[in-house]
């Protein structure tokens, strides 16, 4: 594996998400259906980064997409050591039971200031009984 300073940070930093379907918090009457997601940030570099904003870009199931973006992640701007992993739950309510969210962390490498962006995968939220 190469030493961080040789290696893009982008590659380094790898997150993974795992959505729930908030069944006690979701209304079908209401068309509102409540997904908690826990986001699990690696740092497999040999550098220490700060996570400075998010983006997300969530596709319902009808085809609206709702662009959000923010400092930092619930309330954060977490610092990230060598090999450290940072974890956090956070929701999104939709108006349909599926939907797709996908985004992108701004990230900073503390020693250099340089920033750069990790990619957050395209993950799918599906109610119950919906087709996985």
């Amino acid at each position: 594996m190469n030493q961080a300073s040789d290696g893009p940070l982008e590659r380094e930093v790898l997150v993974d998400v795992e959505p729930v379907f908030r069944d006690d918090e979701s209304s079908h009457e209401e068309s509102r259906y409540v997904f908690s997601y826990t986001v699990t940030i690696h740092n497999h570099s040999a550098r220490s980064v700060q996570l400075l904003a998010r983006h997300w870009r969530i596709t319902q199931g009808s085809g609206k997409v709702q662009e959000v973006r923010g400092k930092g992640v619930v309330g954060q701007q977490p610092m990230i050591g060598p090999g450290q992993t940072f974890r956090y739950t956070s929701r999104a309510i939709l108006d349909g039971p599926v939907g797709v969210m996908e985004g992108s962390y701004t990230c900073v490498d503390t020693a250099s200031q340089r920033p750069f962006e990790v990619t957050i995968a395209p993950f799918r939220l599906a109610g119950p009984n919906q087709i996985h």
